[in-house]
């Protein structure tokens, strides 16, 4: 990871900063705002999730000249991001060339940040681009767009409310709510569900079963033999932050019979899938999502080379959890392989998508409308995560299951994870946030647009700014008729 400050390194993000200043300035058209002033208390979007994905999001409205948004984020001001709590890899995964946040503007991209922070040759001899480092570019990049991040703010409910959204969020200080005309869901991968602590896990005493993406005290591992479920990216990382933390002996159970190792993101990165898989009709998009969750990703090979190392690290493949259970103060899990003891396990079972098991969303969960709902797939082609993700609209919003019973859904846009089914890998990844950030904001733009069109048909109607303001006397426009 890059941590050094070299030679004019920050006064190098003070010049960047100007930059980024001066280029906004060069492409600030049409320059004045345009959205009907809203009356107080009411935003005209509001977002929900203040990491890369919220952030960019606002920063796209910003340039559509929508100003009228905020950014709720659960965390404290200057408190941790996902980056800096359970991604536990040393590395992003995504290529260091990635662009996103930036949405075209080249001061603010990830290279520039770094070239600037660090020095051209340091960003030369960088391969991946380290995961607080990453959180430092966002905190940089929020500041520099000066950001309307509201800090501290957990949603709690969501109701509607005549044409707008009601929203109740929990704070330091008590109960906040607000009005909004439309809300995006930026929440991440477990935005749309919950992480998954699958059966038989769930007979074990809790204090024995950790999982990937919650707080672990590694410390408190140390001399502990430890099971890990799951092969994905984040079971290596906690696995290798375990041993690295004192563990005595660490474990992995993989269900597949072969470790994978294709990564299907490698292909995803093109401007053909990115820009245009969303645009696929319905068997297209259902058989390349199914095809994409079902080859799931290997570890990265820093991830492996981190851990393969380490004789205390083992593996067995092909061996699915079939039964969970005490004996003499051990964990014992059952397997094809063998039975297997240890002091604790931790899951990478990764999320699921169950738009019930967010509180924010369970009151209505049921009037949203799922692929189950829209698609039936051909025979044998089925698959339950897909079956399960929201069938979204063209801007990202939920739809009714029943048409007429829930109308405000079409105001609230889900950019989680689970509207890669509909949206392609657009929004919640890094990968695809400089073709799903932007159709997003299009779409909330034109939405708003449509609304107002009366107002706005109106004020063209009465529109009478004079352009052409000096005219020749009128006698002499007399005399040359003459």
């Amino acid at each position: 990871m890059l941590r050094r400050t070299l030679p004019g390194g920050p006064m190098s993000l003070d010049a960047l900063a100007a930059s980024v200043r001066r280029q906004l300035a060069l492409l600030d058209y049409p320059a004045h705002d345009w959205v009907p002033a809203a009356p107080a208390g009411v935003l005209d979007v509001a977002i929900i999730g203040g990491g890369q994905t919220g952030l960019a999001t606002a920063f796209a409205l910003q340039r559509q000249k929508v100003g009228n948004i905020a950014v709720f984020d659960r965390a404290a001001p200057g408190g941790a991001g996902v980056w800096t709590t359970f991604a536990r890899m040393r590395t992003l995964r995504t290529p260091k060339h990635v662009t996103g946040p930036d949405l075209g503007i080249p001061a603010l991209t990830p290279r520039a940040f770094f070239e600037a922070r660090d020095g051209e040759a340091a960003w030369q001899a960088l391969r991946k681009i380290g995961r607080e480092d990453w959180q430092h570019y966002l905190d940089w990049y929020a500041r520099v767009l000066d950001l309307p991040v509201r800090h501290e703010h957990a949603l709690e409910a969501i109701e509607p409310d005549g044409a707008l959204l009601r929203l109740r969020f929990g704070t330091p200080r008590g109960t906040v709510e607000l009005r909004a005309r439309r809300l995006v869901l930026a929440t991440g991968m477990d935005g749309s569900g919950a992480w998954v602590t699958p059966r038989p896990f769930d007979r074990l005493p809790p204090d024995r079963v950790l999982h990937t993406a919650q707080e672990i005290d590694f410390a408190g591992l140390a001399g502990k033999r430890l099971l890990v479920i799951g092969a994905g990216a984040s079971a290596f990382d906690n696995l290798a932050t375990a041993l690295e933390a004192g563990a005595d002996h660490a474990r992995m159970l993989v269900r597949r019979p072969r470790m994978p190792r294709i990564n299907p993101f490698r292909w995803m990165e093109q401007a053909g899938f990115l820009g245009q898989q969303h645009a696929l009709p319905d068997l297209l998009k259902w058989r390349f999502t199914r095809h994409i969750f079902e080859l799931n990703q290997p570890p990265p090979q820093e991830s492996w080379d981190r851990v393969a190392g380490d004789p205390r690290f083992a593996i067995t493949m092909g061996a699915p959890v079939l039964d969970a259970r005490m004996a003499d103060g051990a964990v014992v899990l059952d397997t094809p392989q063998g039975a297997f003891r240890a002091d604790a396990v931790i899951l990478g079972t990764g999320s699921t998508v169950d738009l019930g098991l967010r509180p924010e969303l369970a009151p209505f969960a049921h009037q949203i409308r799922l692929w189950r709902d829209a698609f039936t797939p051909p025979a044998g082609e089925d698959s339950a995560l897909c079956a399960a993700s929201p069938y979204l609209s063209d801007d990202f919003s939920f739809q009714e299951k029943q048409p007429g019973a829930a109308p405000f859904l079409s105001r609230i846009h889900c950019v989680t994870y689970a509207a890669t089914l509909s949206m392609g890998l657009s929004g919640a990844s890094i990968s695809g946030m400089k073709y799903g950030v932007p159709r997003l904001a299009d779409g909330i733009c034109r939405a708003l647009w449509r609304e107002d069109a009366e107002h706005h048909l109106a004020a063209l109607q009465a529109f009478d700014l004079q352009e052409l303001t000096s005219l020749i006397p009128e006698e002499l426009v007399e005399e040359a008729a003459r």
